[in-house]
């Protein structure tokens, strides 16, 4: 029997718990330790059965050599993190976005090359089976050549402070939420993006609802591909009632229209309330559709598996989950905010 893939993880909030669930379920995978200065560290590795845990993630990839490390830190962490894991000869996911720079990006990705370790970039959309059936029913011309495409992750707000704050997230909603339809709609396109037109709040009083936040609580950009494809990208952080993903495909000859977080299957009406029915919703008394299973349903279990076999099979990630395609996604994001600053549209090259 080939040997597990030993895993490390850095970070033991929302993030880590994504990637450790995602672990837990796959019988390939030995979760060998966790590192962070958080006070819930030795709880977060009890809950996931991770043995051992440290306060120094270098000590930990000196000491437990991992075979892949999921990075799942504030994201002007991940640079760092992931420089740290090239050192040690180590894979890398990381989280979305890549950085919050283009050259602290560009620096991974050198590093990842010249210690022959493989930067993955953890887009969980690719992987979201309604998604992928969607994609699917485009590749099989079911809906004629995509023409139009709306897409947007919105919910009402982080209470991170890592999130909150502008220096430390990189921006505002749109890296930190839009990353991923972004990200999505590059996939989907094939192609690169042309020019952008981009309006967002400006940040604490000039946004619309969130004043204490230094980034943006509002943001869309229209998008033009070089082959034509059209696409408006949104993220936002003024929409109450739980976590809003939604895709909308317009083709020459049909339109697909994907709901990620409020199409479950199940409908409760519940007098009292309950634990939970998805992310970001304030309550659950009244009518709600629960998630049956988000790890599944929003691609995070199936995005890990790919990541671990690449390393036990020693290939590539396919396109869209590489650090280049971070890249490529963070140098999107960054001409979306030029445009919102400027008020004008930003060609890209």
């Amino acid at each position: 029997m080939a040997k597990p893939v030993r895993v490390g993880i850095i970070g033991s909030k929302f993030a880590a718990t994504l990637h450790a669930e995602s672990y837990r379920r796959l019988p390939e995978v030995q979760m060998v330790a966790a590192a962070s200065l958080e006070a819930d560290l030795p709880e977060f590795c009890r809950q996931y059965g991770i043995p051992s845990h440290y306060d120094d993630y270098r000590r930990m990839l000196a000491e437990q050599k991992p075979d892949l490390v999921s990075v799942c830190v504030p994201n002007y962490l991940h640079n760092q993190m992931v420089l740290a894991c090239a050192d040690a000869g180590c894979h890398a996911v990381s989280e979305k976005p890549l950085a919050t720079t283009i050259e602290d990006a560009q620096a991974m990705i050198q590093a990842c090359r010249r210690a022959a370790v493989r930067l993955f970039y953890a887009e969980d959309w690719f992987f979201a089976p309604a998604l992928q059936r969607a994609r699917q029913i485009i590749d099989e011309g079911g809906i004629g050549r995509p023409l139009y495409v709306r897409a947007k992750e919105t919910h009402n707000g982080s209470h991170s402070i890592y999130a909150q704050r502008a220096e430390y997230c990189g921006g505002g909603a749109m890296i930190h939420l839009g990353a991923h339809p972004l990200a999505w709609v590059m996939g989907l396109a094939g192609q690169k993006v042309a020019e952008v037109r981009a309006a967002a709040t400006a940040g604490q009083k000039a946004n619309l609802i969130h004043h204490d936040y230094t980034g943006e609580d509002w943001g869309v950009a229209l998008l033009e591909f070089v082959g034509g494809l059209r696409a408006v990208v949104e993220g936002n952080y003024v929409t109450v009632g739980g976590m809003d993903d939604v895709v909308e495909i317009y083709g020459s000859d049909g339109v697909i229209k994907v709901d990620m977080t409020f199409g479950s299957p199940l409908q409760v009406y519940s007098r009292k309330g309950f634990g939970y029915a998805v992310e970001k919703a304030d309550f659950t008394h009244g009518w709600t559709r629960p998630a049956v299973d988000e790890f599944e349903s929003l691609g995070y279990v199936a995005e890990i598996a790919e990541f671990v076999d690449c390393v036990r099979t020693d290939r590539d990630p396919p396109p869209g989950l590489r650090g280049e395609d971070g890249l490529a996604v963070l140098q999107v994001i960054f001409a979306i905010y030029e445009s919102a600053r400027t008020g004008r549209a930003v060609r890209i090259s």
